[in-house]
């Protein structure tokens, strides 16, 4: 697959240093980037790679990029208990989750052949006095090449950037003191009664200056700067679902098909009541009779918000109750701030009130059900938009990508499907990028089910 040119850019520039800060937009491909840089050191005789990042990306997206730009590289997922049997395979990398740093810490002596860090993510260990920040700082020590990923590296302050470097080059660039660097670029201000009630403020240029001495680290790509990038980048994130939810959705397939064989019952109801429920367990829940439904797996809308935490603003797009309540509970326990527009909301003038509060940044995100937002609202000020599903509503699909991607845009955009491999998801995620999703070509779908 031929790379666009400012991932050769990337590529190039990794070749030449044994330090780098990627800090390009999501979108831009960061993750393939670092999977073929590690490719070539390998191939060269290097030593294998540790790759840090967040749980829910470590299977569906390292493993996966791994297999499609390195498919002769073999990957291990080190997750608890059984941590330590991942490093004891015959592998050249192993993606752990950012709390395995601790775990890690504890057992060095199993990255004994290892001199490859890439750290997914980064701003999890901005904080320097975190158990894993400090666990973390102990690890990168040992590796002689290293690699931190991270699209929005500061979007609170400056100083969020200081131990995220520090872990890349040992304080060489912002010294070896969090505290001598806040001071020289931030100043204190009261916010409180209490001496100790003290909010650090950036200084002006302390941005700036901070890029500055560490821009021999950097590469940088701004997703709309990248004109080698379509104006709307569409592509899928796989979500690889357990074990139970596997053999729940293959029992589920079943059962439902039992219905289609009956060719009195093959009808364009049939199918989409049929196809309906294989997506809705592939999404990770099971509705009853009544309605109700019993979730069996929350990773996917773990998944989905971590795609959102490392973008700007965004329209997410949920099908159905489960979808819409896991989106909020996981936007709330992080603090991301959203609006809600699905049929629930009646009031027009409520609707307008959540437009225009997207719109002006107030809210980061957007939670749609696309029957009541794929049609004529303007949501420019978003420049992702993610299904947290695929619909098998040719007409929704098309109209969704319009909400951002419309006229008032200023940047490019992308659009992020995520799909489970293995199920009905992949087949109507294909048929609606080639424009061809309808009842007949649903029926044909399940058919091959």
């Amino acid at each position: 697959m031929q790379r666009f040119a400012h991932q050769e850019q990337s590529i190039s520039f990794i070749r030449t240093n044994q330090r780098v800060f990627d800090a390009s937009d999501p979108g831009t491909g960061k993750t393939r980037v670092a999977v073929e840089s590690f490719n070539e050191r390998r191939l060269r005789g290097g030593g294998k790679a540790l790759i840090v990042a967040p749980k829910t990306i470590l299977r569906n997206v390292w493993k996966a990029e791994f297999a499609k730009f390195a498919p002769h590289l073999i990957v291990s997922i080190a997750s608890a208990p059984d941590r330590e049997a991942a490093f004891e395979e015959a592998t050249d990398a192993v993606a752990i989750n950012h709390d395995g740093a601790v775990w890690l810490a504890r057992n060095l002596d199993v990255l004994k052949n290892f001199d490859t860090l890439i750290v997914d993510e980064s701003g999890a260990f901005k904080h320097a006095t975190s158990l894993r920040s400090k666990a973390m700082k102990k690890i990168a020590k040992l590796f002689k090449y290293r690699e931190l990923l991270n699209g929005t590296p500061n979007p609170n302050s400056v100083l969020e950037i200081w131990h995220q470097l520090y872990l890349l080059d040992d304080g060489e660039r912002l010294g070896d003191s969090y505290f001598k660097f806040r001071n020289a670029v931030c100043t204190p201000k009261q916010v409180g009664p209490a001496a100790n009630m003290v909010k650090w403020i950036d200084r002006g240029g302390a941005a700036e200056a901070v890029a500055k001495l560490v821009e021999d680290v950097t590469i940088r790509h701004r997703f709309e700067d990248c004109v080698d990038i379509p104006e709307n980048h569409r592509y899928v994130i796989e979500y690889h679902l357990t074990e139970s939810q596997l053999a729940a959705y293959h029992q589920m397939k079943q059962d439902q098909m039992a219905i289609l064989r009956d060719k009195r019952l093959v009808t364009a109801a049939n199918a989409a009541t049929v196809a309906t429920k294989l997506l809705q367990i592939a999404s990770g829940a099971v509705y009853d009779d009544q309605g109700r439904w019993h979730l069996i797996d929350r990773g996917r809308y773990e998944l989905v918000m971590d795609l959102v935490e490392a973008r700007k603003h965004c329209v997410v797009f949920f099908l159905w109750q489960h979808q819409k309540e896991c989106l909020l509970e996981e936007a709330k326990k992080r603090g991301i701030t959203f609006g809600v527009l699905d049929g629930t909301i009646s009031s027009d003038r409520k609707r307008e009130e959540t437009v225009d509060y997207f719109q002006n940044g107030l809210y980061r995100i957007i939670l749609a059900h696309p029957q009541s937002a794929a049609h004529g609202l303007t949501l420019t000020k978003g420049t992702s938009t993610i299904w947290a599903s695929p619909t098998y509503n040719l007409e929704h699909f098309l109209q969704g990508l319009k909400r951002i991607h419309r006229a008032g845009q200023t940047e490019r955009t992308e659009t992020v499907t995520v799909i489970a491999p293995g199920t009905l998801e992949t087949k109507v995620m294909a048929a609606l990028e080639g424009k061809r999703l309808n009842m007949e070509t649903l029926l044909s779908l399940l058919e091959e089910e």
